[in-house]
């Protein structure tokens, strides 16, 4: 029987083995579909990791830079010197509200020290940061090269903001922690009597304190938000960072004027000292809700006016 009738040819190919071919083997069979899942695309967990890569760098940067380690010294040495003044003057008949509470309690200083860093030195040192953030990248040159990271930027942006809300939570500990060892070593600890009249225990004003971290960490947050913004209209960091400023002092003023009462609750340092509703029994949780929806709002605000320009915008250096 020869091969053509068995439907079998042999080839030869110079330099091989020869190779018998079948009219089986030859014939195209349809791939079978397989029910094995498509494996994942890998782009989603690299973008992710550049985005977490990308903030940890960035917390690297600012917590090592020695003129954010300086503002936050500088800020833990204000409750110092504020304890050892109402220290000095403790025994006069003079002094009343407040500073009579610090000396009756240690706890009391650090409700003290926020309320009156929180009006404008904490912004400055919070403002420094968020108005660097972009600004200070496009000014060095360096903001194309961060863009070419497959972080985007709608990510850079959000790492930015990140950046500065821990660094602005970090200057809320750290005043908050200076001001509580402080009155812990200068004042007599026990329990604490609160504005409304009521004691309560140490335990409980330790936990008010933590609220009241909270609530001004997330005021500082909304200051970041507004400097960001800025920070996104200019290439020279000097110009957001005092923007922020001048619009915070601006706010202050505004809220001085009698004519314009109606509008000072909506001007953002208005809620900055609304932590005083911890020092109440019961807490004023209206107005600290009041307060973070007020804060919420400049940070939705801000941020959309930061993405709106940011991510149309021309980068050329």
């Amino acid at each position: 029987m020869s091969t053509a009738d068995t439907g079998t040819r042999t080839r030869r190919t110079p330099g091989l083995v020869p190779v018998t071919e079948t009219l089986s083997t030859v014939e195209r069979r349809p791939e079978e579909p397989s029910d094995r899942p498509a494996p994942l695309a890998p782009q989603a967990g690299r973008r992710a990791g550049a985005f977490w890569r990308l903030l940890v760098s960035e917390l690297s940067l600012t917590f090592h830079r020695p003129r954010n380690l300086a503002m936050l010294a500088a800020l833990a040495t204000v409750p110092v010197i504020m304890g050892v003044s109402l220290r000095l003057f403790a025994g006069d008949d003079q002094v009343g509200g407040m500073i009579a509470a610090v000396a009756g309690n240690s706890l009391m200083l650090t409700f003290l020290a926020l309320s009156a860093l929180v009006l404008l030195m904490m912004p400055i040192a919070v403002s420094v940061v968020a108005g660097d953030a972009l600004a200070g990248e496009a000014g060095g040159g360096t903001l194309r090269y961060l863009l070419a990271a497959p972080a985007g930027r709608t990510r850079l942006l959000a790492v930015k903001y990140l950046n500065a809300v821990v660094y602005a939570y970090a200057v809320t500990a750290v005043v908050a922690l200076s001001a509580l060892v402080t009155g812990l070593v200068l004042f007599p600890a026990g329990d604490v009597v609160l504005l409304s009249g009521t004691t309560v225990t140490m335990t409980d004003g330790l936990l008010r304190i933590a609220l009241t971290v909270g609530y001004v960490g997330f005021a500082l947050s909304a200051v970041a938000a507004v400097a960001l913004a800025i920070s996104a209209f200019t290439e020279v960091p000097i110009g957001a960072i005092a923007g922020t400023v001048v619009l915070i002092i601006a706010c202050q003023v505004l809220r001085a004027i009698p004519a314009l009462e109606a509008i000072a609750p909506y001007l953002l340092p208005t809620r900055f000292t609304g932590f005083d509703a911890v020092l109440r029994s019961p807490i004023d949780t209206g107005a600290l809700t009041e307060g973070l929806l007020t804060f919420g709002a400049y940070i939705v605000m801000s941020l959309s006016i930061a993405w709106a320009h940011f991510t149309g915008k021309d980068v050329t250096s």
